[in-house]
């Protein structure tokens, strides 16, 4: 991972967004191969009361979010040079556009960890792998995500 000025603003910048803090997302790994968010189970979670499983938006939200993380660290080579206003308006800009979530088993455990690494780096675009686990190790969910990133 880029040595930058840059990743204590990306750090605020994820702790600061609601969504993250209600899902009780926490990086846990932020390395030049691949990024690391961890969450615990909780009630709030629940998408099917019965089987007491993941919501399928909460696997899929934080499968975008790790993604996101590796997509806006992928840029930061580039951006390390920008002037600091500038900056937080190319951040700003940066988002999702597209994301296909499979889900392979219900989500269920105790602590969840999904892991995200970037397939492809442009200029423009960056597309990225993601996986979710539970603590057990057992494949819950993979995602590809595609975002804009320049």
């Amino acid at each position: 991972m880029h040595n930058s000025p840059l990743l204590p603003m990306i750090t605020q910048a994820f702790d600061q967004m609601p969504f993250n803090r209600l899902l009780g997302l926490k990086v846990t790994r932020f390395a030049e191969e691949g990024v690391e968010v961890c969450f615990d189970w909780s009630e709030q979670l629940i998408g099917n009361p019965l089987q007491k499983i993941l919501h399928g938006g909460v696997i899929a939200s934080v499968l975008d979010v790790a993604g996101g993380i590796m997509a806006v660290s992928s840029a930061l080579g580039r951006l390390a040079d920008v002037a600091p206003a500038e900056l937080a308006e190319r951040l700003g800009k940066m988002s999702t556009i597209d994301i296909r979530t499979d889900y392979l088993r219900p989500g269920r455990g105790e602590r969840f960890i999904a892991t995200a690494r970037v397939i492809r780096a442009g200029n423009k675009v960056a597309v990225c792998r993601m996986e979710l686990h539970n603590e057990q190790g057992m494949h819950i969910a993979l995602g590809t995500g595609t975002y804009l990133v320049g």
